[in-house]
């Protein structure tokens, strides 16, 4: 009799999981393809990516105009790894020491010029990339920092090896995040990588993607999670595993944690987690009460170029 009862449970479920899953597939298939795979050579150029948000525009066109006012310093780059052409700029100002600035998604690296300033005033060199599949580098998918990391290593090895720098700070903007963290934890990550600079750092991709979805209203269950799987398949990357909130553990580097008050996909309670479980002796947290996820200089300019160099000038 049990026996006849479980497979009535187990046909009731079966029943019922099918047809959801090919309804749910291929939405899930269509939303990943939408926002984490590059699909055709046009998307995620070097283009502004959301012409609709003044605050995105107006940073782009600052960046734009930094980026102009520097020109006489500015090297065109290209690197390879894991099998990719990779593109890249590099502002000589004569220094001894190089940020590189980690974009975060959809973005190019003119939307890193934006960042750049306070790393010249703080006595830097620039680097600014295109991560793969993103402006004018080669790549299909985003792996959430899980390949990017290599990438990064890859840079920070050329502009060691070419310019003779020996000092490296990274500035990382959201998924940028996970890039440099990744990195950073390595074993293999060059003792030349100094601290790392972060705004918008968050908790774990899944939670911050959640986020993101139900913003677009797109829905959850089990979207998410196929998501989440078609990143697994496509790119390899162990999103559990290289969640910040885990790495930050290992983190030996000085950290300054850049947070918004009103950031929607990375909160303020799972910020402040992410500061209280970092490992580095030397970290900061500075809050900022003005600015949407990832538009925190935009709107604090002055305070955000300031603690930056002070960071700098105290590590």
């Amino acid at each position: 009799m049990i026996w006849i009862v479980i497979a009535v449970i187990l046909l009731l479920l079966i029943g019922g999981l099918v047809p959801m899953l090919i309804k749910t597939v291929p939405i899930a298939k269509r939303v990943y393809n939408d926002t984490l795979v590059r699909t055709s050579p046009e998307k995620w150029g070097r283009v502004c990516s959301d012409t609709t948000n003044e605050e995105q525009v107006q940073m782009w066109n600052e960046g734009i105009i930094w980026a102009e006012d520097n020109a006489e310093f500015r090297k065109e780059l290209t690197v390879e790894n894991d099998g990719l052409k990779l593109c890249g700029e590099y502002f000589d100002f004569g220094k001894d020491k190089c940020v590189v600035i980690l974009p975060g998604r959809c973005e190019s690296l003119i939307y890193s010029y934006y960042f750049a300033k306070p790393y010249k005033d703080a006595g830097c060199n620039v680097l600014v990339i295109d991560t793969r599949a993103h402006g004018n580098s080669e790549g299909k998918y985003n792996t959430i920092g899980y390949k990017e990391s290599g990438d990064t290593l890859t840079w920070i090895n050329y502009v060691e090896k070419s310019f003779g720098i020996h000092e490296f700070y990274i500035h990382a903007i959201c998924v940028g995040t996970s890039t440099a963290m990744l990195l950073m934890t390595k074993d293999d990550c060059p003792e030349s990588v100094k601290c790392l600079v972060t705004e918008g750092c968050y908790s774990s991709f899944r939670e911050t993607y959640k986020r993101h979805m139900i913003y677009d209203k797109r829905p959850l269950f089990p979207v998410l999670d196929l998501i989440i799987l078609n990143i697994r398949m496509h790119t390899g990357s162990k999103l559990t595993r290289n969640a910040p909130i885990r790495l930050v553990k290992k983190m030996r580097q000085p950290v300054l944690f850049l947070f918004g008050e009103l950031d929607a996909f990375s909160i303020p309670e799972k910020s402040q987690k992410i500061f209280d479980r970092c490992a580095s002796k030397k970290k900061k947290l500075i809050w900022f009460d003005k600015g949407a996820h990832s538009h925190l200089r935009i709107n604090n300019t002055e305070k955000y170029d300031r603690e930056i160099i002070e960071f700098l000038s105290e590590i």
